[in-house]
């Protein structure tokens, strides 16, 4: 593990052993798996991680930090900051970039006219990589390249991952108010990441519609065991609030 910082609450970025417990009651970090809390406000968690890169550099630690954001959090003055930082200091920082076109209601086209965040992270003298964000082996090839680069060279490396908001921004937004539907109908299908993912694994035939149903019946059965779980558990009194 090495030190990474999401934005609001991604739990994705966490290991699977830590989601299992019910640790995940608690706070959206866990310090055994270095990963660190998460802020609501936007852009925070950058200069956090460029910090964090800083010290192992100043301990000598073949290791680097990861911090990841939105489109829209590159538009925050912590994100230029954060990016000049490490590049002064050569800080062996990876800054994840998820590009899904959206920050809420805003388009790209809105927040900046460069060609996408790539052009920023070289603006600042940072190698940047572009990658298709909706091709899992492409995502992770780019990340794996990226964290040798950060600890052989000593230095920060930006990845932006092209991909697509197929949701809601949350449960207050209605995103077709403001992008049309089969925009996001193509989206969810023709260049959804599970299933392109998932016709790889079963045309190198690792995978079978069987073992496919089995997993969602087995996961839909975890999901309302956990359910079950949370509604009995104690509500918190009032002081605890």
């Amino acid at each position: 593990p090495f030190p990474s910082f999401s934005e609001k609450k991604k739990n994705e970025i966490l290991p699977p052993s830590f989601l299992k417990k019910e640790k995940k009651k608690e706070k959206c970090c866990a310090s055994e798996a270095e990963i660190y809390p998460c802020w609501q406000l936007i852009s925070t968690q950058l200069p956090q991680a460029v910090g964090a890169a800083y010290s192992l550099k100043m301990d000598k630690k073949k290791a680097c930090a990861i911090t990841y954001f939105g489109d829209g959090g590159t538009s925050e003055g912590d994100f230029h900051a954060a990016l000049n930082f490490a590049a002064v200091t050569e800080a062996p920082v990876i800054f994840f970039c998820r590009n899904n076109g959206w920050a809420i209601s805003t388009p790209t086209a809105e927040q900046f006219r460069s060609d996408g965040v790539v052009t920023r992270g070289q603006a600042y003298g940072i190698r940047s990589i572009r990658v298709d964000g909706n091709d899992t082996l492409a995502v992770y090839s780019a990340v794996h390249t990226a964290r040798e680069m950060a600890i052989t060279e000593g230095r920060p490396i930006l990845i932006e991952a092209m991909t697509y908001r197929v949701g809601h921004h949350s449960t207050s937004d209605d995103s077709t108010k403001y992008r049309p539907a089969d925009e996001m109908e193509h989206w969810r299908t023709a260049r959804d990441p599970v299933s392109r993912y998932r016709k790889w694994v079963q045309g190198n035939g690792w995978w079978c519609d069987t073992q496919e149903s089995e997993l969602r019946n087995n996961v839909r059965q975890e999901l309302l065991q956990a359910i079950q779980v949370a509604e009995r558990m104690p509500k918190h009194g009032l002081a605890e609030l």
